[in-house]
C-alpha cells in the first residue's frame, strides 16, 4: 500500500520523452525518403545509359564492319562462330522491323545479335534464347527501328524503351534532350502518340524513343 502522504507517481510519457520519439521517426521516415530517392535517380541514371549505349554500338559495329548491325548482309562471316551463326540481314541500310519485334527474322531482332557476337553489347547470341530480348531497369524491353515511332521526332535510327514510369521519362527528357516530351530527338507517348510533359502521369507507363 502506498503511504497516504506521499504523491503518486504519474504515469505516462513526458514531453521530453515524446520529442524524442518524433524526432527518431523524423530522422527514419527522413532516410526512407532518401533512400527511395536514391534508388529512383539509380534508375533514370540505368534507363539513360541504354539510350546511350546503344549509338555506341552502331558506331562500333560500323567502324569495325563497315555495315550496319542488324541490317549486315554479311553478318555470319563478319561475326559468326563455330557455336553461333548470325543470321543476315538485306544490306537494304535500313533497320527492319519494329523495336518491340520478337520475329526471329526481323533485322531488330538481328540487330542485337550482331552487336553481341561482334563483342559490343553484353547478353545471350542465339536467337532462340528465352532471354534474348533486352530489358531497361524497369524491366521493359529496349529496341531499336527506322520508321519514326512518333510523328515529328529527329533522328535516322530510333532507340525505344518500354514500360517506364512517367516521372522517369519526365526526367530522361531533361537530361537527354530539350525537357519536352513531345518535341525534339527524345519523345515519350503511348502508341504512335507523343505526349507533352504536362500531360504526362508520373504513375502510368509509357514508351520513350530517342533519335540517333
Amino acid at each position: 500500500m502506498p503511504h497516504p502522504h506521499l504523491p503518486r507517481r504519474q504515469s505516462g510519457f513526458t514531453l521530453i520523452e515524446i520529442a524524442i520519439v518524433l524526432v527518431i521517426i523524423g530522422l527514419l521516415l527522413g532516410g526512407i525518403l532518401k533512400g527511395q530517392e536514391l534508388i529512383n535517380s539509380a534508375r533514370v541514371k540505368n534507363l539513360a545509359a541504354d539510350f546511350r549505349n546503344v549509338p555506341l554500338y552502331i558506331y562500333g559495329y560500323q567502324d569495325k564492319f563497315r555495315a550496319l548491325p542488324g541490317d549486315d548482309k554479311a553478318a555470319d562471316a563478319h561475326v559468326g562462330t563455330d557455336s553461333v551463326k548470325a543470321k543476315n540481314g538485306d544490306g537494304n541500310g535500313v533497320i527492319g522491323g519494329a523495336w518491340d519485334s520478337t520475329g526471329e527474322g526481323h533485322e531488330s531482332v538481328l540487330f542485337w545479335q550482331h552487336v553481341r557476337l561482334a563483342g559490343l553489347a553484353p547478353g545471350p547470341t542465339s536467337l532462340a534464347a528465352e532471354d534474348f530480348q533486352p530489358r531497361n531497369a524497369v524491366g521493359g524491353i529496349i529496341g531499336i527501328q527506322s520508321e519514326a515511332p512518333f510523328e515529328g521526332i529527329n533522328g535516322t535510327y530510333f532507340v525505344c524503351s518500354g514500360s517506364i514510369a512517367g516521372k522517369f521519362a519526365k526526367q530522361l527528357d531533361t537530361q537527354l534532350d530539350d525537357g519536352n516530351t513531345a518535341t525534339g530527338s527524345l519523345m515519350v507517348g503511348t502508341g504512335n502518340k507523343a505526349e507533352a510533359t504536362d500531360e504526362i502521369v508520373d504513375a502510368n507507363t509509357y514508351t520513350v524513343c530517342m533519335g540517333i
